[in-house]
């Protein structure tokens, strides 16, 4: 009982938190998904936040995804949010409702490859590395051409739309700079290719508003709900 308080206390401050962040920009709360990052967390944290309200969740490895989703309840829409290297690309398939994490044609063909087979359509997100830092995962801006027509064409790929992370301890200039680069980066293979990008994933515990207000449709949260 301690543990639901606790963390239904910090989702109900977050979810305050990103509505007074999307009426400041003038966008609906409601268009922005809170996916709860629950990593190295325990089934009993996770469980308080599930009894809170809270369905999407997210992880960064396949490992613990695969140690916890049978325990917990079957409506979590899982998100895999962490690197994703290949050999583990089936287990992502069945354990996984959304991959925001793909960042290379090999990992693609792959995801794609197994989805067919096992007779789904996988909703994916492209990760870009906006910042260019060399310790970020994530695709080169300029390959989004040649990533997305290839998403385009694979059965059991859904392309629902692209994600990035911003540099640990940016400043608001630099936050910005990044978040509305994926923004722009979408809009444009959008018109490249005459569809629909509905998401951008971008923003975590520290920089989500900013995230939102640079048009972010999911965010990333972790430790300002499981603290």
């Amino acid at each position: 009982m301690i543990m639901f308080d606790h963390v239904n206390l910090h989702l109900e401050d977050l979810m305050l938190r990103i509505s007074q962040a999307a009426s400041s920009c003038g966008r609906d709360a409601e268009d922005i998904k809170l996916v709860a990052v629950s990593k190295n967390c325990p089934a009993e944290a996770i469980t308080a936040a599930y009894q809170a309200g809270q369905r999407r969740f997210g992880e960064n490895r396949v490992q613990e995804l695969a140690g916890k989703a049978p325990a917990l309840p079957d409506d979590i829409e899982w998100h895999l949010i962490g690197h994703l290297q290949s050999n583990k690309a089936a287990a992502a398939i069945r354990l996984a409702k959304v991959i925001e994490s793909v960042d290379s044609i090999k990992l693609l063909d792959r995801l794609g490859h197994l989805a067919n087979e096992s007779g789904v359509v996988k909703d994916i997100l492209l990760e870009f590395n906006i910042s260019g830092e060399d310790t970020k995962f994530g695709a080169r801006a300029d390959n989004a051409e040649y990533l997305v027509e290839r998403a385009l064409h694979l059965p059991g790929i859904r392309l629902i739309g692209m994600m990035t992370m911003a540099p640990y301890g940016a400043d608001e200039c630099e936050l910005r700079k990044v978040f509305s680069g994926l923004r722009s980066l979408r809009d444009c293979m959008e018109n490249r290719f005459g569809i629909s990008l509905p998401d951008l994933s971008m923003g975590m515990s520290g920089d989500f508003e900013t995230a939102i207000e640079e048009g972010a449709t999911i965010v990333r949260i972790g430790s300002a709900i499981f603290r």
